[in-house]
């Protein structure tokens, strides 16, 4: 009799320890795996992964900081990027490019010793930036003059201009000759060709989502992430620009990722959350969760091949008094705390 009531308790406690491990598995199984307190000066913008050198290069406003993406160490820096929201990497040709808001420049930089080595003239306030392998040029999207300038990667020169007729905010390719842009201000994705420049070939309505900031891009599927400020997450048909349906998502999004092999679709959102969306078809897709990350982690970079997601934030203090030229201050930083987010689901 003893032995049968120990073995009941020890199948009932191992019971309840599975149920309570299933319960607390996610949908996406994803989850912040670590936390690394970089520390550093300034804010940060975009964070993109180099693939190649396994690398993270995180805007943090005069300068660019890398971090070892499997160690965390900061390996290294790139100065004098004043304004800087994004890197882009021509890997064929051996080079990194910044671009540099305040001052209206991308910064070009050996990708593997990180030398400085010019500074190009764009269009005002460059915000994105990208490689279009199709074209072999790098854009920039240049939000005060509201259009993109392509430069040449094997020359480093101005290749064009191609007017947007809007804000532009993130841009994606599809690595056969067109690139997609977000028009913020317009609530529409614009379509250019990357080899010809010229006019925009086309412009989408992305209603009901609005003012859009993250794009991504699902190539085989041809299928487009663009997220909306109203917590909408706009998915379009990239051949057609149909909206083929939309998703609710976290709010103060600013990112979005699409890891082609998990047929997973990622928004970063600063109220502390990952929305992850799971392709069920190229006309069927399903929230499967809000993932708590950190207040503030609203940029990311994908690592395709282990699956890892990572953000950025930092602790937060009071913001600053108003001014006639900053009426709504942001919160101010806490000195030190800035921080690498690591989600995966291992």
């Amino acid at each position: 009799m003893k032995l049968f009531t120990r073995l009941f308790v020890c199948l009932l406690l191992a019971s309840q320890c599975a149920a309570a491990g299933a319960k607390q598995k996610s949908p996406s199984g994803y989850h912040v795996i670590k936390q690394v307190k970089l520390g550093g000066e300034g804010g940060w913008d975009y964070l993109t992964f180099d693939p190649k050198g396994k690398r993270l290069f995180i805007s943090r406003s005069t300068h660019v900081m890398v971090v070892d993406a499997d160690t965390f160490a900061v390996v290294g820096d790139i100065p004098d990027t004043q304004g800087v929201h994004g890197v882009a990497f021509a890997e064929d040709a051996g080079k990194g490019y910044t671009s540099n808001g305040r001052a209206n420049t991308v910064t070009v930089f050996d990708l593997k010793t990180l030398k400085v080595l010019k500074q190009i003239p764009v269009g005002q306030n460059p915000d994105t930036i990208i490689y279009d392998p199709a074209s072999k040029r790098i854009f920039t999207m240049n939000g005060r003059s509201n259009d993109a300038t392509a430069i040449d990667a094997a020359t480093d020169t101005v290749a064009g201009t191609v007017a947007l007729g809007g804000r532009p905010e993130f841009a994606v390719s599809d690595e056969r000759g067109h690139v997609f842009v977000n028009l913020e201000d317009k609530s529409m994705v614009a379509e250019f060709d990357s080899r010809k420049l010229g006019d925009v070939l086309a412009r989408w309505p992305i209603a009901p989502a609005e003012e859009p900031s993250g794009l991504a891009i699902d190539r085989k599927h041809a299928r487009l992430f663009s997220t909306g400020a109203n917590k909408t997450l706009a998915i379009l048909n990239a051949e057609t620009g149909k909206v083929v349906t939309t998703l609710p998502i976290g709010g103060g999004v600013d990112a979005a990722g699409f890891d082609p092999d998990a047929g997973l679709a990622f928004t970063s959102n600063g109220e502390g959350t990952l929305t992850v969306v799971h392709e069920d078809s190229p006309g069927k897709f399903t929230v499967l969760e809000n993932v708590p990350t950190q207040r503030g982690a609203r940029t990311m970079a994908l690592d395709p091949k282990t699956h890892r997601v990572f953000l950025v934030t930092a602790e937060f203090g009071p913001p600053p008094a108003p001014t006639p030229e900053r009426p709504r201050p942001r919160p101010s930083i806490v000195p030190g705390s800035f921080t690498l987010l690591i989600l995966g689901r291992g």
